[in-house]
């Protein structure tokens, strides 16, 4: 990273805290661009395609899905695997961040704390669709009923599952609103008629004393201190639905961490993706710099790093183990009919973040673009590796099957990108994306004044 970005401010142009108000609240209060008009058309059509074969699936059947006796699990349970990882990012930068202070991550949080919350609803739907009669889904949740031995199994992970995630997202929507509390008490002072009246409602009456201020910093360091251990409980808890079988390529104690590392690469990735589209559109450069851009990339070298020591320990650990059921297992991923999945999960995720290591593609904002794109392919790749080419090849090679996808299975993939999307850009239009009071707390000038003062109080 070159002297310039390090000596750069986390916020540039010289900006005053009525800055930074009128600024983020800009895209709240006027009409929005062409841009947005055409990236939301753009994911409401997704949406609607997508939604029109969820809807096919769930008035005939799942026997739309080219699911078969052998591969029971295909693109429903990878959609889901994958979002949840997506939703990592949020908890990882608003949580674990503010509690090691990191001041990078003011510009970002809230964007990520959004995407974690619409990720984890994007996840949520796919095991209701996978269900194929999702209107008896609450049958998962232990209540007293009338249905004499019928009982949820409290050691099956699936059932974890439905707690870990019901759990992390409760947790992570009760921080992200409660960090909104004090912009949306500013957006509320600005505005008119009805909207002065919702945003009334939503600032919970925050007038900004120094008793309401104390007790707003120590509930964010306790949900913060909360929200931590799902960072890491939650995709653990998902590792389980694999690790605790006895399918080779699943019955493996690496997955957990390797599960949570992975979310976290993927989770960077997603808000990578976001936030320089966002710097663009919204003209949010002074507030989103290349050292916010630089942060991240770090993060996603590290992490990504950590990914191919995993493939590796995995590839190792297999061959170590001298069972020839689990060596069949990789060379099949491999070298098998579904290997070009396998080496496109490399490619993505080993390969191409170690391209940013080098300085002229860390500054460029384009090739960063481009790479975030790229490792959201590869991770949703890896999830369907783990999970297709374990299951194709059984036991019993009279039982062997192929998986081929069919047109709903497309359809309720692109379902999952469509509202994601969907409702990112709405939440750009409804909410302050961007915390105005953390970020007037690490302007240039107001750094400047303190310093100063301590000086004075020094001398």
């Amino acid at each position: 990273m070159s002297d310039s970005i390090l000596e750069t401010p986390l916020i540039t142009g010289n900006r005053t805290p009525g800055d930074v108000t009128r600024d983020v609240c800009i895209p709240l209060e006027g009409r929005p661009g062409r841009s947005w008009y055409v990236g939301f058309l753009i994911a409401f059509s997704v949406l609607a395609v997508g939604g029109a074969a969820v809807i096919y699936q769930v008035a005939t059947g799942i026997g739309t899905w080219g699911l078969n006796r052998t591969v029971g699990w295909g693109f429903d349970i990878t959609n889901f695997v994958f979002w949840v990882g997506i939703g990592h990012a949020g908890t990882l930068i608003s949580a674990v961040l503010l509690l090691f202070r990191q001041k990078w991550r003011t510009s970002i949080n809230r964007s990520a704390e959004a995407m974690t919350i619409f990720a984890v609803m994007c996840a949520g739907l796919f095991p209701l669709i996978h269900m194929g009669r999702p209107w008896l889904a609450y049958w998962v949740f232990p209540y007293p009923n009338l249905r004499g031995p019928l009982w949820v199994n409290f050691r099956s992970a699936l059932l974890w599952d439905v707690f870990a995630i019901g759990t992390y997202f409760t947790i992570s929507l009760t921080f992200w609103y409660i960090g909104m509390i004090p912009d949306l008490a500013t957006v509320r002072d600005r505005a008119k008629g009805l909207r002065k009246r919702i945003f009334s409602i939503l600032s919970l009456g925050w007038r900004g004393t120094a008793r309401a201020w104390s007790r707003y910093e120590t509930a964010c360091v306790l949900l913060a201190a909360l929200a931590t251990p799902l960072v890491v409980s939650v995709h653990s808890v998902v590792s389980a639905d694999f690790a605790t079988a006895v399918i080779p390529g699943w019955h493996a104690t690496l997955f957990p961490p390797y599960f949570v590392i992975g979310a976290v690469f993927s989770g960077f990735a997603m808000v990578l993706t976001l936030m320089i589209v966002a710097r663009k559109t919204m003209h949010f450069e002074n507030y989103i710099t290349m050292k916010h851009i630089h942060a991240m990339c770090k993060v996603m070298v590290f992490t990504g790093s950590i990914v191919a020591l995993a493939y590796t320990t995995e590839a190792f650990t297999a061959w170590y183990s001298g069972s020839e059921y689990e060596q069949f297992v990789f060379l099949n991923r491999m070298f098998g009919p579904m290997a070009w999945s396998y080496w496109v999960m490399v490619s993505c995720n080993v390969i191409a973040p170690q391209l940013l290591w080098f300085k002229k593609i860390r500054n460029s904002l384009g090739a960063i673009f481009v790479l975030s794109l790229v490792v959201n392919v590869g991770m949703w790749f890896e999830r369907f590796v783990i999970i297709t080419s374990s299951l194709e090849r059984d036991f019993l090679p009279s039982s062997w099957s192929g998986y081929f996808p069919t047109l709903i299975e497309f359809g309720s993939l692109i379902f999952g990108f469509g509202l994601f999307f969907t409702l990112f850009l709405l939440f750009c239009r409804a909410l302050p994306m961007i915390a105005m009071f953390e970020v007037k707390s690490i302007l240039p000038e107001r750094k400047s004044a303190q310093s100063a003062a301590q000086r004075g109080e020094a001398a």
